[in-house]
């Protein structure tokens, strides 16, 4: 048998009639609330749901739209700025930017050349013949014949110890422009530095640890090589006061140094600008 259903009493304790309607309405009443909370709670769970779609796809629009942009600014260039502070990559591709444009400028002086060779009169002949032997004299022109080659080279890395001095181990650029003072003593005709061709306003430079010869850096070993007499070369160097001291730090320190001769060796000619460079004052303001 079922239990009964429980009563109510009044406020002053009287009882009222034991019928169980007044409870099961309000169960009724209590079930229809929860279920409209319900109902009202997944009407708003579904626009935000449309609301989240919405945000999303607004947000993919702009990022496409900012892909496209960027690269129709960049036009096949790299616009990460890792690559553009590169030193190193900067440096390497300003040497091969220099050595493209010392190549135009040989063609471009070859065809001069040959154009002003051309001019079929006397006059323009002198003239060819002057410009020839003026080239040939500044270094423009290709030479050839016997050759001398000094090779220095920086110490190894496991001299390199507590208390040494980086600098007595490694190749400067007076120790290079020392060498070639001594061979164009000895009589050089032409010389090269790193294979590129040696003229009056040649400048040997050092950068880091790399040394700058006509804009372009180079790594040891330094080759310095000169047409002429290799006996008078050799005696030269053998002679040199600086080379004496260097041949010091090679036993002390075990840097390079090789003394190399050719029967025959083929230099190019200069490839480059002979404009003079230099400083102009600046003006002082009044």
């Amino acid at each position: 048998m079922e239990p009964p259903l429980p009563t109510t009493g009044t406020r002053d304790g009287g009882a009222v009639e034991g019928s169980g309607r007044p409870v099961q309405s309000v169960w009724r009443r209590l079930r229809r609330s929860l279920v409209r909370a319900r109902s009202a709670q997944r009407r708003r769970d579904s626009q935000r749901t449309r609301a989240g779609r919405l945000a999303t796809a607004a947000v993919l629009v702009v990022a496409g739209l900012l892909v496209v942009v960027s690269a129709s600014n960049a036009r096949g260039i790299d616009l990460r700025p890792g690559r553009n502070t590169d030193l190193v990559s900067l440096v390497q591709s300003e040497s091969r930017r220099n050595t493209a444009l010392a190549a135009q400028l040989t063609r471009l002086r070859s065809e001069v050349d040959t154009l002003a060779a051309a001019q079929g009169d006397a006059g323009s002949t002198d003239l060819s013949e002057e410009l020839a032997e003026r080239s040939a004299l500044v270094g423009l022109t290709p030479v050839s014949g016997p050759s001398v080659t000094v090779t220095l080279t920086d110490a190894p890395s496991s001299v390199a110890g507590d208390g040494v001095d980086q600098d007595l181990l490694v190749v400067h650029q007076q120790d290079i422009q020392a060498v070639a003072n001594e061979l164009w003593r000895g009589g050089a005709e032409a010389m090269t530095i790193q294979g590129q061709r040696v003229i009056a306003t040649t400048g040997i430079k050092c950068v880091g640890n790399t040394v700058v010869l006509h804009g372009i850096p180079y790594a040891p070993p330094y080759r310095i090589s000169a047409i002429g007499d290799p006996a008078k070369l050799q005696a030269a160097l053998a002679g040199s006061e600086f080379i004496r001291i260097y041949q010091q730090y090679v036993d002390a320190y075990r840097l390079g140094y090789e003394v190399t001769s050719s029967s025959r060796a083929d230099f190019p000619g200069y490839q480059g600008s002979i404009d003079l460079q230099y400083a102009t004052p600046l003006e002082t303001p009044r």
